[in-house]
């Protein structure tokens, strides 16, 4: 199949290699891009672990993987992103395995409150990890990351498969279904958006906003992580 991949870079390359290994055609298009909006000093506090529910939020710890902190235990959401950190220079990385109960019960199994924990996250959310956390008399520290901005229009490579041959579109967040869809109606484009493609999601929550715009083939994964996603395509 021939799949658009909007996710952003470095991670859009990442699926697109999978997706080749599978047999398909990727069609990398970012939609979104990710603005730095804090980066975190290890010396200004000492956490007894680092929550990750997004490989972006690794731009917010960059200088951890080059201090001594570089061992500091890190709890990630899901399997991708435990990579990423492993591959940015972090020793002590546990993935959840997949969704944000995952992570915190992971998390209240491997450490006693009042740990303290630093969560690395981008401005919009999915869920409150913190206020979970924070109920369970965990002491959070909750600091945005970044954020991520999405493209006014389809990229070329996005507008030339739209306008020619698109068997699948896949689609990681809300925030990118969304940057989909505002996109796709810029470029005048949205009837193909909604019609041609099947839409892959990773999640009901997801395909939210592909299911109020009109979307004729939604298929949402049976778990909500990479993985689960590019099964999905078969």
């Amino acid at each position: 199949m021939r799949i658009l991949v909007t996710r952003p870079q470095p991670g859009a390359e990442q699926t697109a290699r999978a997706l080749r290994e599978r047999g398909h055609e990727p069609i990398v298009a970012p939609l979104l891009q990710i603005e730095i909006l804090a980066e975190i000093d290890p010396d200004t506090g000492s956490w007894d672990a680092i929550l990750l529910t997004s490989a972006n939020a690794l731009c917010g710890i960059g200088k951890f993987a080059s201090h001594s902190e570089r061992d500091v235990p890190i709890f990630a959401v899901g399997d991708a992103t435990a990579k990423a950190a492993r591959d940015n220079g972090f020793t002590n990385v546990t993935s959840a395995g997949g969704t944000l109960n995952d992570l915190i019960n992971l998390v209240a199994s491997r450490l006693k409150p009042p740990a303290r924990l630093l969560y690395v996250a981008g401005e919009e959310r999915a869920g409150d990890l913190a206020g979970a956390l924070r109920a369970r008399n965990f002491e959070v520290d909750l600091v945005v990351a970044y954020r991520l901005v999405g493209a006014k229009l389809l990229p070329e490579p996005a507008t030339a498969a739209l306008d020619g041959d698109i068997d699948g579109v896949l689609h990681f967040s809300q925030q990118s279904a969304a940057a989909f869809l505002n996109a796709a109606r810029n470029s005048c484009l949205l009837e193909a958006a909604l019609t041609k493609p099947v839409h892959f999601c990773m999640s009901e929550q997801v395909a939210a906003p592909l299911r109020a715009a009109g979307a004729a083939t939604i298929r949402v994964a049976s778990r909500s992580d990479e993985q689960g996603l590019l099964e999905l395509c078969g």
